[in-house]
């Protein structure tokens, strides 16, 4: 039986158990992992439905564009639909968004604007404005807004709140969204309030975000409001998407700990997932206080980590950021006794290098002139040229000399030193900001993963 598009593979995502990260917690949680639709995000749903219901209002004609402002996400539903049914797309986006999801909305033929991400919604730089101002200007078009097109919650009110009813057999106790238009959590939340007024809703919302305080207060504070790196969360206004009265309460979480969390699912759990992912279950970590044995949460886990490859899976960008706490060269000399590197010149002989590595207890040294390092000596080398030439007790180092360790900046990461320490050279060499050299063997390095 086959498909007659790829629209018809929307829905029914598989809820899958995780095991290892939420072990400290009493109850079972389920993600209902979105990243199987066919844009590999939950906004797949609320893209299509809003098309749907734009067509038989008649807002859009056969041939028409499509215009949105899009994180990306919604967007990639947008644009598959798009090329079904053969209409253009144009999207406004912001700078804060990854470059992934820019280019892959270019690769689906959508025209993408990049619009500055540091201006209020009013702005007409923002993406929002962008977005319809190009409504007007663009003949036959429609502007899908999903912040207030309420298409949006009635996509999920429909589709992802009737699965999550039935996958789990009317069991299910708590829905985690990390939220931004609100369409997930109003639609799905809704219909599983009503088939069960005690299941709990609770919101993951995002430090510069305004939402939470305006669930709690009523007031919209735009003091609450700061740039953030999050991506596809949290707002600076409140969609109409939104009906407050179904959500019980909202929780914040860090840029730091929504990155760290996602990266942790794709290595724990085997879930390549995006930012909101890290984000929806890292707020569920922070309230496992709340929760008792027999609750069953779903945690809606939106997107594929692939949008994030050049970001939080991007280990510079985490660490320009402050967001990984990576050991380094550095921390290991930090953390090791105070030791001077023993080193040994081009003009002694291999007997003068063995008795430094007997007093020492050391199986590396570096070969050093008067402008640095020229090369190595080590216990396994010089082990295999005595056997076959026993008199090379007496040679001069720089005959025998290995090439000179690998050279590396104070600050390289663990993950990186285990890679250049190979069995050809058992360490590595760096400068400190005073010029002093330093050396990490590969048992420094084994030392320090254990601690």
């Amino acid at each position: 039986m086959w498909l007659n598009s790829i629209l018809e593979t929307l829905g029914n995502t598989p809820l899958i158990k995780i095991n290892k990260i939420t072990r400290e917690l009493p109850c079972t949680v389920l993600a209902k992992v979105e990243y199987f639709n066919p844009g590999n995000s939950v906004k797949d749903r609320m893209a299509f439905k809003m098309l749907e219901v734009a067509e038989k209002e008649g807002k859009i004609k056969p041939g028409g564009t499509i215009i949105e402002g899009t994180s990306g996400n919604t967007g990639m539903g947008l644009a598959l639909a798009a090329v079904v049914k053969g209409y253009k797309c144009i999207f406004a986006t912001t700078d804060k968004q990854s470059k992934e999801k820019a280019d892959i909305l270019k690769a689906v033929g959508a025209e993408v604007i990049v619009c500055p991400t540091n201006v209020d919604p009013e702005d007409p730089r923002s993406y929002y404005s962008v977005s319809k101002r190009l409504a007007k200007e663009t003949p036959n078009s429609f502007h899908m807004n999903q912040y207030d097109n309420l298409a949006n919650r009635l996509a999920h009110y429909e589709t992802t709140g009737p699965e999550l009813w039935e996958q789990t057999e009317g069991k299910i106790t708590h829905l985690v969204v990390a939220t931004g238009t609100g369409g997930t959590i109003t639609g799905a939340g809704k219909y599983l309030k009503e088939k069960n007024p005690a299941i709990k809703v609770w919101a993951i919302d995002v430090f510069g975000s305004l939402l939470k305080k305006y669930h709690e207060t009523g007031e919209i504070d735009m003091k609450e409001v700061h740039p953030y790196v999050t991506e596809g969360i949290g707002e600076d206004f409140v969609p109409q998407n939104y009906d407050m009265s179904v959500i019980d309460r909202f929780e914040r979480v860090t840029d730091k700990d929504g990155a760290v969390m996602a990266r942790r699912i794709s290595r724990e759990e085997g879930l390549f997932v995006g930012y909101s992912s890290g984000t929806a279950l890292k707020g569920l970590m922070q309230l496992k206080d709340e929760l008792k044995k027999d609750d069953l949460v779903v945690v809606i886990f939106c997107d594929h980590g692939s949008r994030y490859v050049a970001k939080l899976y991007n280990d510079q960008w985490m660490m320009e950021r402050g967001f990984l706490d990576v050991k380094t060269f550095r921390d290991i000399v930090s953390g090791r006794a105070s030791k001077r590197l023993v080193t040994i010149g081009a003009g002694e002989t291999v007997a003068d290098a063995f008795e430094l590595m007997k007093k020492y207890d050391i199986e590396q040294i570096p070969v050093m002139n008067g402008t640095g390092m020229i090369g190595a000596v080590s216990e396994g080398g010089l082990f295999k040229k005595i056997f076959t030439s026993p008199e090379i007790k007496t040679a001069s180092i720089e005959s025998v000399m290995e090439p000179p360790l690998p050279l590396v900046a104070f600050d390289t990461p663990i993950e990186r030193l285990g890679g250049l320490i190979t069995k050809g050279n058992g360490a590595v060499v760096a400068k400190d900001e005073s010029g002093n050299y330093h050396i990490v063997t590969k048992y420094d390095v084994i030392q320090s993963l254990a601690k």
